[in-house]
């Protein structure tokens, strides 16, 4: 198959230490009573945000520093503590299978600015579908490789990673945010090998301010003005980018995101010869309030699709809309694959 999980062999006279380390750690984070060492997190009301705060916990405790969606390798307190008694953290996998199925082709989704796909666990959840879905994992969130800075790179890093589990398309490509670029780039290279691209759906994903065109940008920092939202410096790209505000991150993350944002600046979207399914935020802040005026330039045909929420509630708050809209992007894809 070309793709690896983490292996781990669960050795409780070895962990033993490791689990008294890790036990009180799950319980403040999850905010339980107690815990059984092969308790799934998932299943004890684990999610993205907890994670987080879950591996910053242990990064300050053990001194290791793992990427939270280790969690879907290692979802247990006995599975973590065999990882973490290793005196070397295992390569993460560039696909991590985020929820299993039964059918082919995958469905491979890349993830935002912040290069983890644990960013899209919610979303993940309630999207109906019997394939596989794979999250495209950023280079360098594990802390053992240099982050990629150029959306080209990072769509080369995916292509090749895709291929090694599936030789031949139609491919099914998801992006979310800076995501939605790399996709996009991820399709412009298939299609060109004469693959074909099942379907591309892009989130919420735009061109940084400077490659808008003027009218879209005149317009952007009007509204922005009007609403005291203004800042010159993150719209031209030259303000580095800044986490929300209460997110801690371990130094490879911000590596990541950093590398990430910088990649955003530098790429210019050029036109793709096929079709682009688009899912916009309803509420608008940083970005072009007309996402067809922006895209239809660029590709062959484009449709736009409105779902609630600003541009990180559509996977935080309002998941299950968004969710709705894919398993329906992605029924059709696989009805227009069938024989």
């Amino acid at each position: 198959m070309g793709v690896r999980a983490l292996l781990i062999r669960v050795k409780p006279d070895a962990t033993s230490s490791m689990v008294e380390v890790l036990t009180p750690i799950w319980l403040r984070v999850l905010q339980l009573p107690s815990i059984s060492v092969n308790d799934n997190f998932f299943d004890l009301g684990g999610d993205s945000s907890l994670a987080l705060q879950l591996f910053n916990e242990i990064a300050q405790a053990c001194d290791r520093e793992l990427p939270p969606v280790t969690i879907y390798q290692a979802p247990t307190i006995a599975a973590l503590a065999a990882l973490l008694e290793q005196p070397t953290t295992p390569r993460f996998p560039t696909l991590v299978l985020l929820k299993p199925g039964v059918e082919n082709p995958p469905v491979f989704i890349a993830h935002g600015l912040g290069g983890s796909v644990m960013d899209f666990f919610q979303p993940i959840k309630h999207i109906a579908t019997d394939h596989p879905i794979y999250g495209l994992q950023a280079r360098g969130i594990d802390g053992q490789d240099e982050p990629l800075a150029r959306i080209e790179d990072m769509a080369e890093f995916y292509v090749d990673a895709i291929r090694k589990l599936q030789p031949r398309g139609p491919y099914i490509l998801v992006g979310y945010s800076l995501g939605g670029l790399v996709v996009l780039e991820m399709a412009q290279r298939l299609s060109a090998s004469g693959e074909k691209v099942g379907l591309l759906a892009m989130l919420d994903a735009y061109p940084q301010f400077r490659y808008l065109s003027l009218g879209q940008r005149v317009r952007l920092i009007a509204r922005q003005g009007r609403r005291g939202l203004l800042s010159l410096g993150s719209l031209t790209g030259s303000a580095p980018y800044q986490p929300p505000a209460g997110v801690l991150l371990t130094p490879a993350m911000q590596r990541v995101r950093d590398s990430a944002y910088l990649a955003l600046t530098r790429y210019r979207p050029r036109f793709y010869p096929g079709r682009i399914k688009f899912v916009r935020a309803e509420i608008s802040s940083a970005f072009p309030d007309d996402a067809a005026a922006v895209w239809e330039p660029l590709a062959q045909i484009v449709e736009v699709e409105t779902v609630p929420g600003d541009h990180l509630g559509i996977i935080a708050t309002h998941f299950e809309n968004l969710a709705s809209v894919l398993s329906r992007y992605l029924r059709e894809a696989f009805s227009d694959a069938s024989p």
